[in-house]
Parts: structure tokens; sequence; C-alpha cells
């Protein structure tokens, strides 16, 4: 029997051309969604069988450079040209044809082999373009497929190409070449590659290595040439760029680039003919008016209310009538079922520990993750996530972060841990990470369940409101000192505003299904655990030692109840458990309104659950997710016991 050869094809294309809805057309369910190794940037892998091959397919991130400005170009240029996948389909816009050849372009001098996708002919047809297919192909000299992939058209021609090519191993050559003179200082620079350093041209091609060296591109010409050619290629490339760009009055990297835009320019024009005026269509009204800089943000506020209703009120209602389902038949019906074959201590440790672990993810994460993914793939799918952004980026900026980060911080008020995933539409890992320090900090739906169940009910409902507000001003302060500390640079607004288009059910269904099954895999075992602990230190009367050893701190600091601490404690496992288990130990109308918005302002601000812990370790890194922890405990503990002897003066 005949064994299928396993090949690498990568996905490569700009954001929003589709790129990942080819690659949900080509993997179905078959995904795993990962992170890049030691990188936050998000890696999705699928597998397919066709033509007797084993194919695994790589989506890489979407970018428009492969000029390593972002982590994303990084990943995208190191693995095409280190790790050299059989194929590169590089996806493309029909619509925007010209932009995207830019891209196209770089791709070509990594000398890989190529197919491209000219995806959404829908939308070039609509704008009244038509693009000469034969001719684009001769030019790029690389097969190109036009593909409509929301509705799959041109998808299994597009792998048929792709598996030919990788199976003849086919490179055709390009005919682009930049102008006289910097083709000429690219031979100089090639001749002197080949002949010192042969082995690794053997590897890159000579071209590409003396276009990184006339780009000043350190990070790669250093990484493969430094060691090998002993500084001498380096200086002589030095040399001769430093001759272009005292002539050119501009730097290597920007003369190249205005090479690259003139070459994609004239082959777009080349190609592509306007059959028909273009209509003002349906779509471009709706982008006009939903990015509009008055009409917008009445709009946005609307969007963002719905959204927020639907995760926070509906998640609520859903979470609360599946934990009740569970704790009305099933857990007892466990528990009855274990207790006649078990001792007490292992029918808590599996009924109230392995099962209600189960339940809490089920009944209380999974309500607010599942509508959160599904909206946010429609947001992506639709089109309207990069008009919220921009609108929202001069208020984001305040904080060192820009108009997507918005997206993540509404999200905390319903769950903290697809907050903290949702910072993965940010650009880099500083970003990323400055967005994950404050969203924890966003008052969930389970330390809302505390604000209003204890302050709300107990103090008054302007009492609650107060906290949400002082809540919001700490975020905006430690925001503004995170950017402030953290190294780097913060990273600009840049995007293009793809065309309104109804989104795929199928992709979003899948989109949503892969979000959800890494959070299963990653946060739902802590939230066992957690729970399995809790009822470990229960059963060995732990938790009365620790309230004795903190009472200094929970009575003399913070001006609360000794056996406070244990909620507080426990309320690391389950936020809302802090309330219930206060409850259960302390009769709560003998606090008195300070005790009670001092406890509420402590679990409020501290980290919110074992589940974000662990999210922020697979987002971040364990140093960070324990730096932010560390941090958002003493912060708690600081502020909590400000406000008591603050308000113990006042009232």
């Amino acid at each position: 029997m005949e064994t299928a050869k396993r090949l690498t094809f990568a996905l490569a294309g700009n954001a929003n051309v589709g790129k990942s809805v080819i690659f949900n057309q080509l993997t179905g369910l078959n995904q795993v969604i990962g992170n890049w190794p030691g990188k936050t940037v998000e890696r999705a892998e699928g597998l397919l069988h066709f033509k007797g091959q084993t194919v695994n397919i790589i989506d890489l991130p979407g970018i428009y450079s492969l000029s390593t400005f972002s982590m994303e170009e990084v990943v995208t240029r190191d693995y095409i040209a280190l790790e050299r996948p059989d194929v590169i389909i590089d996806v493309v816009d029909a619509s925007a044809l010209e932009r995207n050849l830019y891209l196209t372009i770089q791709l070509l001098e990594l000398g890989s082999p190529m197919v491209l996708a000219l995806n959404q002919m829908d939308f070039a047809a609509k704008k009244g373009i038509e693009i000469d297919v034969e001719k684009l192909s001769q030019l790029l000299g690389m097969p190109v497929v036009p593909t409509v992939a929301t509705t799959g058209k041109g998808i299994e021609k597009l792998l048929s190409e792709a598996v030919d090519v990788a199976e003849h191993k086919a490179v055709a050559p390009s005919g682009i070449r930049f102008g006289k003179e910097i083709e000429g200082l690219l031979e100089k620079l090639e001749a002197v590659l080949l002949n010192n350093v042969p082995e690794i041209c053997r590897k890159y091609p000579a071209r590409w290595l003396a276009i990184k060296l006339f780009e000043r591109d350190d990070d790669i010409t250093k990484k493969i040439l430094a060691e090998a050619a002993g500084g001498e290629i380096l200086g002589l490339a030095d040399m001769l760029v430093k001759e272009v760009e005292q002539e050119h009055g501009e730097p290597s990297m920007v003369v190249i680039a205005s090479e690259r835009y003139g070459i994609a320019s004239r082959i777009a024009k080349e190609v592509t003919r306007i059959v028909s005026p273009p209509k003002v269509a349906l779509e471009e009204k709706m982008s006009a008016i939903t990015a509009h800089r008055i009409l917008g943000y009445p709009i946005l506020a609307l969007v963002m209310a719905a959204m927020f209703a639907v995760i926070f009120i509906g998640g609520n209602a859903l979470s609360g009538f599946l934990e009740g389902s569970f704790e009305d038949s099933i857990i007892p019906a466990v528990n009855g079922a274990l207790s006649g074959v078990l001792s007490p201590l292992f029918v808590d440790i599996i009924g109230g520990g392995l099962i209600a672990g189960i339940v809490a993810g089920i009944s209380v994460a999974l309500p607010y993750i599942v509508p959160f993914y599904v909206l946010l793939s429609i947001l992506e799918d639709s089109g309207y996530l990069p008009r919220a952004a921009f609108l929202m980026d001069n208020l984001m900026h305040k904080i060192g972060l820009h108009g997507k980060a918005f997206i993540p911080l509404l999200l905390g008020y319903g769950c903290s841990v697809p907050a903290c995933i949702g910072c993965r539409i940010l650009e880099t890992d500083r970003e990323r990470f400055l967005a994950g320090f404050v969203v924890v900090l966003i008052p969930c739906a389970a330390r809302t369940v505390i604000i209003l169940g204890l302050v709300g009910q107990y103090v008054g409902l302007p009492a609650a409101l107060a906290l949400y507000a002082f809540d919001l001003a700490l975020v905006f302060a430690l925001g503004r000192i995170a950017f402030k500390a953290l190294p780097g640079e913060p990273v600009g607004l840049v995007m293009e505003m793809p065309p309104y288009k109804r989104p795929s059910v199928k992709n979003v269904l899948m989109k949503t299904w892969a979000r959800t099954r890494e959070f299963t895999y990653v946060a739902l075992p802590w939230m066992v655990g957690g729970s399995i602990i809790l009822v470990l230190l229960k059963q060995s009367g732990s938790d009365v030692a620790l309230a004795h050893v903190m009472a200094p701190l929970i009575g003399g600091w913070l001006g609360l109840p000794a056996l406070a601490g244990i909620p507080l404690i426990f309320g690391v496992f389950r936020k809302e458990l802090a309330l219930i288990l206060l409850a259960e130990l302390i009769d709560l109308a003998k606090l008195s309104s300070v005790q009670m918005i001092v406890f509420t302002m402590v679990t409020m601000i501290y980290v919110p659950c074992v589940a974000t812990i662990a999210t922020m370790r697979r987002e971040f890194g364990w140093r960070r997710a324990v730096a932010v922890t560390i941090i958002d405990i003493l912060l708690a503990l600081l502020l909590g016991g400000l406000a008591f002897h603050i308000l113990s003066i006042l009232f």
C-alpha cells in the first residue's frame, strides 16, 4: 500500500482578504489553534487529504509587508524563509489588486513555489473590474486561480494547482525586476554572495539575500550571514547601499519599497480593465455611515450595547439556568449515587470538586465565551470590526493602546477569560500584554454578582455604580502607568477598511468551535483542579487555620471580620464563590456599609480566577501571569485598606 506523502502549504496574504475563509474551506474541523513557538501570535494549522497526498495547511498571520516591523511580519517571514513550506498560497483581494501585489512581490523574492489565489472576484465584479488571469499568471510566473472563498468557488482548483506545483517543485522564474541602477547593485551583491557563501546560497536565494542586505534588514542578514561571512559581505553591502542612499536622499528601505510599489502598479494596470462604471453599492453606503466621524459613534454604541446585552444579560440568564439545572438535578443525583459506595470525603471530592468544577465551566464560563466568539466572528467576517477600531482609536490611545483594544475591554464585563484571549486581535506582544493587564481589572459577571448582590442590595445602587466608576478610573490610570513603564514604542492603527460582506455561517461556526475548544482544553482543567483543592482545604480544616493566620491583614488593615479572609482566598477559584462563602460564614446584615464596600472593592480588583490566570499564562507566559496576579492582589489589598480607613473617617 502506497504511503501518502506529507506536504506543507502556507497561506499568506494581507488581512481581510478571505485567507481564513479559504483555510476553513480547506481544513474544515481538522484544525489546531495555538501559538507559534516562543510567540503569542496565533497559529492555525489543519490537515486534509487530496490526490493521495496528506497536506498540512498553515494559516500565516495576515500582514501587509515582510519588512519586520511587527511580530506577525517576523513570524511570516521567518517561517517562509527558514522553514521553507512546499508551496505558498498567496491570497490577494481581486478588488484591490495593486495594494495586494506589494506583498506578492516580496514573497516572490523568497524564491519559494507559489500559487496565487485571486480571491473576492465577486467584489471585483461588483466594482466593474475585470482581471486578465492568464496574463497575470505570465507576469508573475506562477499559477493564478480565481476564487470566491465564501462560496467555495475555485477552492478545489486552487488546491489541485498547489499539489501540482509541490509535486513538480516548480519555481517559475519571475520576470519582475527593479530599475537598472538597483539591479546593477543587486547583481554585485549576488555575485559576492555566490562566491563567498555558496553553501548559504544553496539554502536561500542569493537575490533575496542581496535584497535583504540592501534593505539593511539586520535581523535576517545577521542571523544568516554574519558568522559565515565574517562581516566582510556586510561591510561591502553597507558601502554600496550608502552610495545609493546619498544619491536618492532616502533610506535604502524606502528606495526598495518605491520600486516594489511601482512594479505592483504597472502589473495591476496591465491586467485590470474597468468594464462598467462602478455603482455605489449598499456595502459602500454602510461603510460611509458606520465610519462617519459623527454618525459612526451612536451606531458603534448601539452595536456594542447589543453585543454587551447578548454576552452579559444573555450569558447571565443562560448561566443561571444551567447552574440551577445542574444543582437541582445532576449534582444531587451524583452525590446520592456515590454516597452509598464511597466515603463522605471521596463523595465531596468527586461531587463537590470534580463535578462542581466541570459544572462551573459549563454553566459559568461557556455561556459568555460561546456568544462572544460567535459575535466576534460575525464582526470579523462582516467587516465592521476595523470600523469600530477606527472610531475608538483616539480614546484608546490615552492608555497607550489603539482602537482594537476596545473589543476585549468590553468583553471583560462578561468574562475575563475570553477578554484575555480577545487581546490576540492586537498586533504586537507589547500591545497584547498591555491590554491583558487592564482587561483583568474590568468587573466580570462573577464580580458583578458581588457588587450588586452585596453593595447594591445592602448599601444602595449609587454605591455600586460608584464602584464601577472607580474601577474605570483605575483601569485608565494603570493603563497610563503601564504604557509609560513597558519598553517599546506604541503602535499606531494602520488598517484598510475591507468591504462589508455577509458573514459565512460555516466560517463563523468553525471559528467559534475552534476557539471554544481551545478554552475547554486550557481553562476547564484549572477550574476542576481549583474546585478539588477547595474541597480538600475545607475537609482538612485548613480554612479556619488560614483565617487565624490572616487576621492581622484582614482585620487590622482591611477592617473585615477575620473569617472574611477565607472567601477572599477561595474567590480565586470562583469569584462568585466569595460572596456565597461570606454569607455562609458571616451574617451579611451584621457587616457595616464600609466593610461591604471594602470587601467588594478587594474582590473587584484582585485577579479574577484561576481560569483567568491560566489564560494569562497561555497568552503572555508564566512570568507575566504571575506578575499581573501579584500586582492585582497587592493593589487590591492596598486600595481596600485605604478605602476602609478613609471611609471610616467620613462615615
